[in-house]
């Protein structure tokens, strides 16, 4: 029954995440109906599946041996129903995004709008931060990010472009401190930080063989790219960004590139995932459009 595969979905992530309110965010429904879901399930079955405290909630003997049962069958039920549905050409279901919000605002709209003339079936729930989500325990199908390599083993993910960077600065700013020649140069300039955390940034440089760092940070730091593009063009100082991020800059005169021979580590647009056993077909199949529609339309 659906409503009784719903329960044991629900279940089974509260299992999962050791606690209502994280399955709950997952599975985008409050934590008092995950409560009662388990509640009525346990009723049901006569029997305790999960011991609940303050801090964390895990599996009795009985819901561990039940939730080792029934995860196979859940779990090729909805395989069975993607496939259906698929090979249908009639996808359906909740597709929840994650992305940063410069990257998501200049990607994702023509990106659902185009998918969604395909399969008007998906529904799509975006959110847009610049914080690093994390896959394994918060409620996202897929994570669009500008990064490099995950170091996180568990997680699944796939590359689709690199992404070019650039230095830039103000016309004013260079008038003012003369335009650097060469890495060394930036030494006691400002440099603008941008990272997930709004801390330090290391800029590794290279030209060749020569290597060279600097370290950014100080005065400014920010989480949010077009912030720290807006502040070099403000004069606040040099800044290392997605030539996305700052090719309008660029264009109008408020930006100048600089020690454009120097080359940054390339970064990558990513998708990153929970670690699913295999993708659901809404997922895989909106992955392999992204992928086509960015390698063609090159917006990054």
């Amino acid at each position: 029954m659906p409503g009784d595969l719903e329960t044991l979905r629900v279940f089974l992530e509260v299992a999962a995440q050791e606690s209502f309110a994280a399955a709950a965010r997952r599975l985008g429904i409050s934590p008092p109906a995950a409560t009662r879901a388990v509640g009525a399930l346990e009723d049901r079955l006569g029997v305790q599946l999960l011991l609940r405290t303050t801090r964390r909630v895990s599996l009795t003997a009985a819901g561990a041996a039940y939730a080792a049962r029934v995860r196979p069958l859940v779990e090729g039920l909805e395989a069975a129903a993607e496939d259906l549905r698929a090979e249908a050409g009639a996808l359906t279901g909740r597709l929840r995004i994650n992305a940063p919000l410069s990257l998501g605002r200049r990607l994702l709209p023509e990106a659902i709008a185009t998918f969604r003339q395909a399969h008007p079936g998906v529904e799509f729930a975006v959110t847009l931060t610049d914080r690093l989500i994390d896959v394994m325990t918060e409620p996202a199908d897929l994570a669009v990010r500008i990064s490099g390599q995950p170091s996180d083993k568990l997680t699944i993910w796939r590359r689709i472009c690199p992404v070019r960077r650039c230095m830039v600065a103000s016309p004013g700013l260079l008038a003012r401190e003369g335009r650097p020649r060469d890495p060394g140069d930036l030494a006691g300039r400002a440099l603008l930080g941008h990272g997930p955390d709004a801390g330090p940034e290391v800029w590794e440089l290279s030209q060749g063989a020569r290597r060279m760092r600097a370290t950014a940070g100080t005065p400014v730091a920010a989480n949010n790219g077009e912030l720290i593009a807006d502040l070099a063009a403000r004069g606040q100082g040099v800044a290392l960004l997605p030539r996305f991020m700052v090719e309008d800059g660029l264009r109008t005169g408020a930006l100048e590139e600089i020690l454009p021979e120097w080359e940054a580590p390339p970064l990558w647009l990513t998708l990153y995932y929970p670690p699913y056993d295999r993708l659901p077909s809404r997922v895989a199949a909106f992955s392999d459009f992204f992928e086509t529609h960015v390698t063609q339309t090159r917006p990054v």
